[in-house]
């Protein structure tokens, strides 16, 4: 007697649920590969911050309430520069807008020629 039509489609389901439950267990391992990866990334990235066990705690807790880490540097204005400094058209002064520019303006510079005039 032949299969029927439905015993083929039914054997087809079966196949297909099979296939989707080894997918779904392949899934599973790697979103728990993922987080261990994650979790190793963290690891070092908090051990190259060579910040003592004791302190780990404090430290992400000033993170998390917006801390900043590392040394304040004071903002002195304008950028320091090398005595070399030659700006866009051989610029080698800044000029200073006095915080009015319009958002988006770019600064241009003087030449050596314009400033000595």
């Amino acid at each position: 007697m032949a299969i029927s039509k439905s015993a083929k489609i039914e054997a087809e389901i079966e196949k297909v649920k099979a296939k989707i439950s080894e997918q779904q267990a392949r899934l599973k391992e790697l979103e728990q590969k993922k987080v261990e990866a994650e979790n190793s990334e963290i690891v070092d990235i908090v051990r190259g911050m060579s910040i003592p066990l004791a302190e780990l705690p404090v430290v992400l807790q000033q993170i998390r309430a917006g801390a900043t880490l590392g040394q304040n540097v004071p903002n002195l204005g304008h950028p320091a520069k090398s005595a070399d400094f030659e700006g866009r058209g051989g610029a080698t002064e800044r000029v200073d807008f006095g915080g009015s520019a319009a958002e988006g303006a770019e600064a241009e510079f003087a030449t050596t020629k314009e400033v000595s005039e």
